[in-house]
């Protein structure tokens, strides 16, 4: 039998935090819960879970700055991490993601959606990594679309010769965009293919990504971000040519 992937889940709200912790629980997975964020980093470079849920508002340091500091070591930074809040605006989505969240999913959800967002985090964490396969067949890998180059094994995109911090979400979708350059992407193909979700579900996580992603772009490179074109009530598309 296979071992119960283990989830550290963050949240202060007593109530919530026993249900959702149950819910887990009963599909499968072994939860340690945490009233707050103090020793997260420590506890998840000692005994790295398969995935972290962090609530935003948290006594203490809140969830941003606790997926920062997961990001910025080196045992953690690849956690496969979820935001779960009460704050639902565009603009915290944004912030979220752009941290580098891998998904965000605001309060109040279902169960059943928390807990298919949770499983696809989970297979795309098990995946193995292609940039690591190719790394070793293929060194000289880059892909070059206008201005921005992307190197796949060495996980860096460069535009107009500057380098394009993204996040892992970021880099997989551009990647991907790259890969069917030309070809109209819907938004459940972005989040089967870059997020690993089978379902439809939240495809708004799809259009915050787009968006930091073209921020990044034109802030290293003006008018690279209109290389990946909104298809209208369909998905994105990336132009064969870019600024």
């Amino acid at each position: 039998m296979s071992k119960a992937p283990l989830i550290y889940y963050v949240e202060d709200d007593e109530h919530i935090r026993d249900l959702t912790a149950y819910a887990l629980h009963q599909a499968g997975m072994e939860v340690r819960a945490f009233h707050d964020g103090d020793g997260l980093v420590e506890r998840c470079a000692v005994e790295p879970p398969d995935a972290v849920l962090l609530d935003i508002m948290l006594p203490g340091d809140d969830g941003l700055v606790l997926l920062q500091a997961l990001r910025g070591n080196a045992a953690t930074e690849n956690l496969p991490v979820m935001m779960l809040t009460a704050k639902g605006t565009e603009f915290d989505k944004v912030v979220g993601l752009d941290a580098g969240a891998d998904d965000y999913l605001a309060k109040p959800f279902g169960m059943m959606e928390l807990i298919s967002r949770v499983n696809a985090l989970l297979r795309r964490a098990s995946r193995p990594s292609q940039g690591a396969a190719e790394e070793v067949a293929e060194p000289s890998d880059l892909m070059a679309v206008g201005a921005i180059k992307l190197s796949p094994s060495a996980r860096t995109v460069v535009a107009n010769g500057r380098e394009v911090n993204l996040t892992r979400k970021e880099f997989d979708l551009l990647r991907t965009l790259m890969e069917n350059k030309g070809r109209v992407l819907t938004r459940e193909q972005l989040l089967e293919q870059v997020w690993g979700v089978s379902f439809v579900g939240e495809t708004r996580t799809v259009d915050m990504h787009v968006k930091t992603l073209r921020r990044k772009l034109a802030e290293a490179a003006p008018g690279s971000e209109e290389a990946v074109a909104t298809v209208r009530g369909v998905g994105y598309r990336l132009k064969k040519s870019a600024s």
